[in-house]
């Protein structure tokens, strides 16, 4: 605020506060540079009206500017802000990592981070030998052999609701999805998972990595489903567990997470201990380096 002061005609003094000048912030001077800029309320997206608002946006005085904090989001002349803090919304075809809640009549209720519990219908998974085939009362009273509560499952969305929004994934495929074996389960902000064609990532570090769009990141050992999988040696549970600090640090300061940038924070954090990764100078250092690195790559 600005503060002057003014005098009376009595011979006394006035303070007058003004409000300070309203600045405005424009995010992109280049539309198509939209979606790598994060935007707080107020702040103007695109000038080009061209372009047509969406939630979390709104249209006035020449330009669309932002209502929520969070990340743009463009799809050709559609631009809407995703909140940081907002449930999950799921898109077809977005892979999702989630867990078993609930075993229902020729379904599942898994939590994958979304307003409502996501479906798996019985008809919608492979059964073990790779066999995708018409189910019968004996698979249905078989379910929980299958998938039982608390089980991490991989799957794809393959409808959203129009009325409630409710997912329904499926595995149409079984050298992808099905049961996740033994890991480790980070939830990040499903803002930060930008979503591609690729989410599986077999990391040179001997580990794997799944970003789901829905914000839950799975980190465990190589593994092929149905399978069994070797006993995770204690080299390799350092491993797991030094990937899984070096997300939560680039999610604690708000960076995207894909592979390349995972395995430069992880080549960074090589000369901490593990333990020492969640000091906040330490996880500040990670993701700052990790992002400027990325960066310098992009150029």
């Amino acid at each position: 605020a600005v503060v002057s002061t003014q005098s009376t005609g009595s011979g006394g003094s006035m303070e007058v506060v003004r409000a300070p000048h309203k600045r405005t912030r424009v995010i992109a001077s280049q539309d198509e540079d939209l979606e790598k800029h994060i935007v707080t309320p107020g702040d103007v997206i695109t000038q080009n009206l061209d372009f047509m608002k969406s939630h979390g946006t709104t249209l006035g005085n020449g330009h669309i500017s932002s209502t929520v904090a969070g990340a743009i989001h463009k799809v050709d002349k559609l631009v809407s802000v995703r909140s940081v803090s907002s449930r999950y919304r799921g898109e077809v075809g977005d892979i999702v990592v989630g867990r078993i809640t609930e075993v229902q009549q020729k379904k599942w209720k898994v939590d994958c981070g979304s307003r409502l519990d996501c479906q798996l219908q019985l008809s919608s998974v492979y059964l073990p030998g790779n066999v995708l085939r018409r189910k019968n009362l004996n698979d249905e009273l078989m379910m929980r052999e299958y998938f039982s509560e608390g089980d991490l499952i991989c799957a794809e969305v393959a409808e959203v609701g129009n009325l409630d929004g409710m997912l329904k994934i499926h595995m149409r495929t079984h050298e992808k999805y099905g049961k996740l074996p033994e890991g480790l389960l980070i939830k990040v902000p499903s803002v930060l998972i930008k979503r591609s064609k690729l989410h599986f990532h077999r990391l040179p570090c001997n580990a794997t990595v799944i970003l789901g769009s829905n914000g839950f990141v799975w980190v465990g050992p190589h593994f092929i489903p149905e399978q069994p999988i070797e006993a995770i040696s204690m080299t390799l549970r350092e491993t797991i567990a030094r990937l899984g600090n070096v997300i939560r640090a680039l999610a604690a300061y708000g960076v995207q997470l894909f592979d390349t940038i995972i395995l430069t924070g992880y080549d960074i954090s090589l000369k901490y201990k593990v333990k020492e990764l969640l000091k906040p100078e330490v996880m500040e250092h990670i993701a700052q380096e990790s992002y400027e690195h990325s960066q310098h790559q992009t150029l």
